[in-house]
């Protein structure tokens, strides 16, 4: 029988030793000392080549990420080994067989979840959010090997053995400040639905002189988008004139760090300085299972998320920080916040007054990216009689491609299955799809090939399609939300959601009553672009707690009911 060599990552190096014959194996043992009982989650092996950060930290769905393989694990017991093998799935690469000859720098996580009953009654295994907002290479808990350099050849027949040998720490919580104040709150809504406790959180920016002036009472405005840690871009000191310089490749942008300091300390000084109006700026923290932000909507796999927000936390942080209540109440947002905004004015349209939705999130699924859920037969591809051309998910300003719509979710299939990625498609499917019968959310398409389920994409359609429910119940909308909606996108948004802009355009202008909306667009404007034709993207986006002020101001005065208090928070 032919032998096989066994190597051990062992301070840098390889230690060899003779096993049965076969492929290119890489073992991770039981984590001995660091956990005990059996453990369920999924096993991730990220292979990186050349200089950078850990691996853990450089996966993602573009042609450029370093390689990552996952198994699922279940009932993991000591003495037992995990491992990727040849038949493993994986991203770029799908198989370890076919990954390359050569030097790289490797390491394991393991991402721990959660034996959950949630209320359709189905037992699921999630990744429950232990405070850093549903990202499995930073959750608190996930067991970790420190990166190795090793010597790979897939074609050897070798065992690779990984150790798992350290936790990664829990979360600090962050202090609060003159300026900004943190809240958390049980939620009887969720904690019911999950059946176990859930806790919303928010971080609350409060205006100068608020403990100065007891009687006075606030607008509120909400500040949508993806998990905060704190609350960002607000600085009380001036900027660090020691700070290293960081260039920005997303902007391509020199020492964008520093550039991000003196906005966040120029926020300050506006927001402190004479006759500038007094309001309240809130930060959400609702990260779901599967995904770092709930959407802020009601949701068959996630939960009552938006009843929740609208009719628990907000409240609460009225009562707390003293809020005017719903008439004087904003939302804002880019992005995943975008769509937030919108949608919270849309699905809760008394209980809001305006909606400022920047670069949003498909509000019309006959553009989902760049795919029509309703006609199209794959998302990945758009097929001729004899060819077909693959989509991309993202490109730059000049339409140059570096992400595919198949990778991306490639990259989400090996990370997760059964829609536990984490990340964006994975999201929006635990957001707007029904429970499957497996108790996870049913898939949009399969993940694997890309066809389409036609039965869930017209259950997204009656459910999460904004541009659609708006046109079907604009009779009864269309008086609620009159001169509400602002919406506002880049006409080279790096992930096409100008298309669906475009659509939600289109019904806007002809309906009937008029909508009174705002939509606009940024030439040759990226991702994501916010309604400010004065700035690049790079300086816009650090701007929006004062950005939509002239326009939410103007609001106050026409829209507000007799009696309404104008003046106490004009101190």
């Amino acid at each position: 029988m032919r032998s096989r060599r066994v190597a051990r990552v062992a301070g840098g190096g390889l230690v060899l030793g003779v096993v049965a014959a076969g492929a290119l194996e890489i073992a991770v043992p039981y984590p001995e000392g660091l956990a005990s009982g059996p453990l369920d989650g999924r096993l991730l092996v990220v292979i990186a080549a050349g200089e950078g950060p850990e691996p853990r930290f450089r996966t993602g769905g573009s042609f450029r990420a370093a390689q990552l393989f996952g198994i699922d694990v279940a009932g993991w017991s000591a003495g037992e080994r995990q491992g990727v093998k040849a038949s493993t799935f994986g991203y770029p690469i799908a198989s370890l067989g076919e990954v390359p000859a050569g030097e790289y720098t490797i390491q394991a996580v393991f991402h721990r979840y959660e034996r959950l009953t949630p209320a359709h009654g189905k037992t699921v295994l999630l990744p429950w959010d232990r405070g850093e907002g549903q990202q499995w290479n930073r959750a608190p808990g996930n067991l970790i090997s420190a990166p190795r350099a090793v010597a790979l050849d897939p074609s050897a027949p070798e065992t690779l053995e990984i150790a798992l040998d350290s936790v990664i720490p829990p979360v600090a919580p962050p202090a609060d400040t003159r300026y900004v104040r943190h809240v958390r709150m049980r939620s009887e809504l969720l904690s019911r639905f999950w059946g176990r406790e859930v806790e919303l959180g928010a971080h609350v920016l409060v205006p100068a002189g608020f403990d100065d002036h007891p009687e006075a009472r606030f607008p509120l405005i909400i500040f949508h988008g993806h998990f905060p840690s704190d609350f960002g871009g607000f600085r009380e000191t001036p900027p660090d004139p020691d700070l290293e310089c960081e260039r920005s490749e997303r902007f391509q942008v020199d020492c964008y760090n520093r550039i991000q300091q003196q906005e966040a300390y120029d926020l300050f000084r506006q927001w402190t300085s004479p006759g500038f109006p007094r309001f309240l700026v809130v930060e959400i923290q609702h990260p779901t299972p599967f995904y770092d932000d709930s959407y802020g909507v009601n949701s068959a796999n996630n939960g009552p998320y938006g009843d929740a927000v609208t009719f628990e936390l907000i409240p609460d942080i009225e009562r707390r920080f003293r809020g005017l209540g719903a008439w004087s109440r904003f939302l804002y947002g880019g992005s995943t916040g975008g769509w937030e905004a919108l949608a919270a004015q849309i699905f809760y349209p008394d209980e809001y007054s305006g909606a400022f939705g920047a670069c949003p999130d498909p509000v019309d699924f006959r553009a989902f990216e760049l795919v029509n859920l309703y006609a199209d037969v794959n998302a990945y591809s758009e097929r001729g009689p004899f060819a077909s051309v693959p989509r991309p998910s993202h490109r730059n300003h000049l339409g140059e491609i570096d992400t595919l719509f198949a990778g991306e979710n490639h990259w989400e299939l090996a990370l997760g299955t059964r829609g536990r990625s984490g990340q964006q498609f994975d999201g929006w499917q635990s957001v707007y799809s029904p429970v499957g019968e497996d108790g996870y959310p049913r898939p949009i398409f399969d993940k694997s090939s890309g066809e389409i389920d036609r039965e869930v994409a017209a259950y997204w359609r009656e459910n999460y399609d904004l541009r659609h429910i708006l046109e079907r119940d604009w009779a009864t909308l269309g008086p609620k939300l009159r001169g509400k909606l602002h919406v506002y996108c880049g006409d080279m948004d790096n992930y096409y959601l100008n298309n669906a802009v475009y659509l939600l355009e289109e019904f806007l202008r002809r309906a009937e009553p008029p909508a009174d909306a705002f939509v606009d667009y940024g030439d040759r404007a990226g991702h994501c672009w916010n309604g400010d034709h004065e700035n690049p993207i790079w300086i816009s986006r650090l701007r929006y707690n004062t950005f939509y002020l002239p326009r939410i101001l103007e609001r106050l005065a026409t829209a507000a009911p007799a009696g309404a208090d104008l003046s106490s928070w004009r101190y």
